[in-house]
């Protein structure tokens, strides 16, 4: 299997699009176009989970990379393309199922769709024959194979090859200017848009929010889980914070479903974020010491201190991404998707007003300022610690509390996009505190270590003692982002 990143921006134009002049902006010279006839089958479930899960799975002929494609993420940014030749048979090869085993629930998948492509293709050229990246303008024609239903349109996609952000940036305003637009969605799911609207609408009445926020994050994790298999540091992170929204959500508003069974899928997300932060965790705290011994003068780093640290994180990281992997091809994963699927696409019994789910939002915020309130106070007035772990416990209720006001943000409330960046803000601060807080863990561990082989120690009591200084700055720049969070034209909408 060849797995590719895809770099490239798709433009909706109208069929008689005339490919503007391209010279400029980096490129020097534009060849002459191909011709290909492109034919694709899509594969998912029947109610689409692969599609909902921003995964497409395709058997295609035609172009020079015919064959079985997994493409992993949306369209119109960075993607991850995972290759395979292609077969006689119309059975999905055996890894590339693999990929999609969570999003498909372990079931089947057939094809659900057809997609036929005229594509005329140019290479933009640098001014040393380099090929900076290419452009496609496309004339598609789709089929959904279920419902028979028949759409053609035309588009464009500026792929980058050796070129990079600003070189698609100046093609992109030679495309606007000759009346491309830009935005345009992944082919699949313009075929499919009609159904899938249909499979995924949810109507619960006032908590149609809370579920439909539930649901997208739900789709968010398991987007994000061939990514994590390969201990992407991006996919792992992304997956955890899907955990993280997902477990906050059926905590925020656990009264909406019957208490044993969301108990039971919270449990379950801890374990698998227990997973994810085992490989988040190596990954996150390797670079963070391995910056901060670089930054340290060459004469007070005594020994091999970079080299053990590497070596430890790397094999911290190595160990809990075996047991990541081993969890995320277990049935218990399987399992707890379907769990999540039960909770999120069933209207639950009980009936509530829309007022219950902003009191939910209010009460996890104030929450949260009530325990940074006390955790502030012991520190003025106690000089406590500022490895405090009131700090630590209101960080985890800002991230809940943001977690229940992102519920309203998706709801396209602007009063809370705004407060949101706010509770970002002293999240963030907070966060970066904690990490402090665990680094003087690990290095005091470290330190441990290199004195039982009888190793210099010095380097890491000196890192410790920054740590410990950067925690306390940040404790002491704490009160002002509290202020800035709390503005009232940030906060009215809560009452």
């Amino acid at each position: 299997m060849r797995t590719v990143l895809e770099r490239e921006r798709k433009y909706e134009s109208p069929a008689d699009f005339r490919l503007p002049d391209l010279v400029g902006d980096g490129v020097a010279a534009v060849d002459e176009p191909t011709v290909t006839t492109l034919d694709a089958t899509y594969y998912d479930t029947p109610e689409l989970r692969l599609v909902r899960a921003a995964l497409a799975l395709r058997r295609r002929t035609g172009g020079a990379d015919a064959g079985w494609h997994l493409k992993v993420g949306a369209a119109g940014g960075a993607r991850t393309e995972h290759q395979r030749a292609l077969t006689s048979g119309t059975t999905p090869p055996r890894d590339l199922m693999q990929l999609v085993k969570a999003a498909a629930r372990g079931a089947p998948v057939e094809p659900v769709a057809r997609i036929e492509t005229r594509r005329r293709e140019w290479r933009l050229l640098g001014g040393d024959g380099a090929v900076l990246a290419t452009l496609a303008d496309d004339t598609v024609v789709g089929h959904d194979l279920v419902e028979g239903r028949r759409i053609a349109w035309h588009e464009v996609e500026v792929e980058l090859v050796d070129g990079d952000e600003k070189l698609l940036d100046g093609v992109e305003q030679r495309l606007r200017a000759a009346g491309a637009s830009a935005g345009s969605p992944a082919k699949i799911r313009r075929v499919l848009d009609e159904r899938l609207r249909e499979l995924t609408e949810i109507d619960a009445g006032p908590a149609t929010p809370v579920l439909a926020y539930a649901a997208a994050t739900r789709d968010d994790l398991v987007a994000h889980d061939p990514a994590a298999r390969d201990g992407d540091v991006d996919g792992v992170h992304d997956m955890r914070v899907a955990v993280r929204r997902l477990r906050s959500t059926f905590r925020t508003f656990r009264k909406l479903w019957d208490r044993e069974r969301v108990d039971a899928v919270r449990a379950e997300l801890k374990w698998l974020g227990e997973q994810l932060g085992g490989v988040r965790d190596a990954q996150v705290m390797g670079p963070r010491l391995a910056k901060a011994v670089r930054r340290a003068p060459d004469e007070l780093v005594l020994g091999p201190v970079a080299a053990d640290l590497a070596q430890h994180f790397a094999a911290e990281e190595a160990a809990a991404l075996t047991r990541l992997r081993r969890a995320l091809s277990s049935r218990r994963y399987v399992e707890l998707l379907s769990m999540l699927d039960q909770l999120v696409e069933v209207t639950p019994a009980v009936d509530v007003r829309r007022r219950w789910v902003d009191r939910r939002i209010h009460r996890a915020v104030r929450r949260a300022d009530g325990l940074l309130d006390t955790a502030l106070e012991r520190q003025a007035e106690k000089g406590a610690s500022d490895d405090d772990p009131a700090l630590h416990e209101a960080r985890k209720a800002y991230k809940r509390g943001r977690y229940a006001v992102e519920v309203r943000k998706l709801a396209g409330d602007k009063r809370a996009k705004r407060l949101v960046r706010g509770l970002k803000g002293l999240q963030d601060l907070l966060g970066d505190h904690q990490d402090s807080v665990i680094t003087r863990q690990v290095l005091k561990d470290q330190g441990v270590r290199a004195y039982g082989r009888r190793a210099n120690t010095f380097t890491y009591g000196m890192l410790y003692a920054e740590q410990v200084a950067h925690g306390r700055a940040l404790v002491r720049d704490l009160p002002a982002a509290q202020r800035a969070a709390r503005r009232r034209k940030l906060r009215k909408w809560l009452g």
